[in-house]
């Protein structure tokens, strides 16, 4: 087993690995849209504290973290088996989907995706956690 807490990622919020390798597959962590400098894909707060959140956004920068994760490993999202989304509210699962369908096709990975009351920072409406198989 191989795990990797990855420098060029946001720092995990917890004791945890951005991703655990074990044989032959590859485990990433829950993932945001939360850049490297802690501040957030798809979403701006203006200089009132009015909060502009754009899952279209955040689900493009969420899944492209993956993607960016999976290559330390040699990987891609086409290595993608499984994907398991959070969303804070169902009414974004269009937007989500719409998105999601940019990245996989029918013949992807399975997915389930199931509402959460919140994650661990106000600004977020998703995080998407997967499994990915690819030979060493």
């Amino acid at each position: 087993m191989k795990s990797r807490v990855l420098t060029d990622k946001a720092k995990p919020r917890g004791k945890y690995p951005h991703i655990k390798r074990v044989g032959d597959f590859l485990f990433v962590s829950g993932t945001s849209s939360r850049r490297k400098d802690n501040t957030f894909a798809g979403a701006e707060v203006d200089e009132l504290g009015t909060t502009q959140l754009d899952i279209r956004a955040q689900t493009k920068a969420v899944l492209k973290n993956i993607d960016e994760i999976l290559q330390q490993e040699g990987a891609s999202l086409e290595d993608v088996v499984d994907v398991t989304t959070f969303l804070v509210n169902m009414n974004d699962f269009g937007g989500y989907n719409r998105v999601y369908g940019e990245f996989f096709g029918y013949d992807g990975p399975t997915r389930t995706t199931v509402a959460v009351h919140q994650l661990p920072h106000p600004l977020l409406l998703i995080e998407i956690k997967v499994i990915a198989y690819k030979p060493q």
